[in-house]
């Protein structure tokens, strides 16, 4: 599914967390790292182990494997910082990075996995609110197209809301909204297709419930306006003529200008009929909480 991080990004895209973004705050790893080729080329000596390096070494190793495009070997080392050195600074650092090259190489289970971990140890660590958002990021990059099952859909709106709703003012929470509409499209569209398969098979109740989901669960979705012309398709394929003018009446009122109202237009004078609110179920009370502003 095409999507977009704070700016629009589609899934598969990633946001770097701080430390990828502004090396600087840590370290000043440019001269250490031209340092460290430097003597390597020189020696031509092979690499210490990694149980011989320091905590800040092994990080800077890590940094450099992710620079030079091998994010999984780079989240592998960034881990290797957190389990010899589990209590250091480095290994906070490390924790987060890991889950960020994890992402990066499209190992979505692991780079929630590290994520989740930062936020077990520092829920209320400056850094959160990103570690949250590459947990939702790791089911939201694996949401497919509408024909398949939608469980990483429904849980990357779950993990969207939560950093929505706890970071509000953090600079993720923009493009978590953003996702989350996505994701929401997404799933009223799933809910579409299915409704589109039992209309043109002459299935009209259990088209009318799928469409029915999508009016009142997903109304601030893209897929609103066919939903509603669907049900007048399917309302008048039942003889059901007043829930059809409803269905059109609420259309008209809020999509007047779209092919979708067109259609129902044509469908109900073509049969004597005009868009009004002239029944008295669930799409009636749509009408007088949107038309006519009757919330009682």
């Amino acid at each position: 599914m095409g999507s977009g991080p704070g700016e629009g990004h589609a899934p598969g895209q990633q946001e770097r967390p701080k430390d990828a973004m502004n090396y600087g705050r840590w370290a000043s790893r440019g001269i250490i790292l031209a340092l460290l080729v430097l003597v390597a080329g020189c020696s031509g000596a092979k690499e210490p182990p990694v149980e011989s390096r320091t905590p800040q070494e092994i990080y800077l190793d890590a940094e450099a494997l992710l620079e030079s495009g091998k994010p999984r070997q780079a989240a592998e080392l960034f881990a290797e910082v957190e389990r010899l050195y589990p209590y250091s600074e480095w290994a906070k650092r490390s924790m987060l990075m890991s889950a960020y090259a994890y992402h990066q190489a499209g190992r979505h289970e692991e780079s929630r996995a590290a994520a989740n971990r930062f936020l077990d140890f520092f829920p209320a660590d400056e850094d959160a609110p990103y570690a949250q958002y590459l947990v939702a990021l790791s089911y939201y990059d694996q949401i497919v197209d509408v024909g398949r099952d939608q469980e990483n859909t429904l849980e990357a709106l779950q993990e969207l809301r939560d950093i929505i709703e706890r970071y509000p003012d953090s600079e993720w929470a923009a493009s978590a909204k953003m996702k989350f509409d996505l994701a929401l499209d997404h799933l009223a569209g799933k809910e579409m297709e299915i409704g589109r398969y039992y209309l043109a098979r002459g299935h009209y109740t259990a088209a009318i419930n799928r469409f029915r989901v999508v009016v009142q669960d997903y109304q601030t979705t893209t897929h609103t306006p066919e939903a509603l012309h669907r049900l007048v398709e399917a309302y008048l394929s039942l003889g059901l003529d007043a829930e059809a003018q409803t269905a059109a009446a609420i259309l008209g009122h809020n999509f007047r200008g779209t092919r979708w109202y067109q259609d129902s237009y044509a469908l109900l004078t073509g049969q004597g009929l005009r868009p009004e609110d002239a029944g008295g179920g669930w799409l009636s009370q749509i009408y007088r909480q949107v038309v006519l502003g009757h919330w009682r």
